[in-house]
């Protein structure tokens, strides 16, 4: 068995060890986005402004200037809103595999000694406790990767450090 590997703790990991940085073709893909943004609102205020003025004259409706404004003024700020959400949402970057597993938690599912399987996330994986023996059933925390396999620890004794 191996002697305990005191650099394994949590707090020595990066958080998001997958982040990527901004590409120029994500801002061109922004500039394009507002600008058919721009396009589309414009469109839809001016068929606003075709159902007012011809359309719900012909149906005897008449809505006053004020209301007209008011509703185009309402449509392009939620265009605006719209706009931005969207934005923040495309651009956050998604971090998948196993480096993403590195701080979860689960549960062991065969007894881990050192090697055996744990359940995180609904999926099962391959593991290793190069620490102390784990029981099915207990709380671990993952704490690195080794290939495909999962280095962790007892969740419980992840918080104190070395043991």
């Amino acid at each position: 068995m191996r002697s305990p590997n005191k650099s394994l703790k949590v707090e020595n990991l990066p958080r998001y060890p997958a982040i990527i940085k901004t590409r120029e073709s994500d801002k061109k893909m922004t500039a394009a986005r507002l600008i058919l943004a721009i396009v589309s609102t414009s469109v839809v205020e001016a068929a606003l402004f075709v159902i007012w003025r011809w359309v719900l004259p012909e149906w005897g409706i008449e809505i006053p200037l004020v209301a007209l404004i008011a509703v185009m003024a309402a449509y392009a700020v939620f265009a605006v809103v719209d706009f931005w959400f969207v934005t923040r949402v495309l651009k956050r970057q998604t971090v998948v595999g196993l480096p993403s597993m590195v701080g979860s938690k689960g549960k062991a599912a065969s007894l881990l000694a050192p090697e055996g399987q744990v359940r995180i996330k609904g999926e099962l994986w391959g593991a290793e406790s190069p620490d102390r023996n784990i029981d099915i059933g207990e709380e671990v925390m993952v704490v690195r990767q080794d290939g495909l396999k999962l280095i962790v620890r007892k969740a419980d004794s992840n918080l104190k450090g070395t043991d």
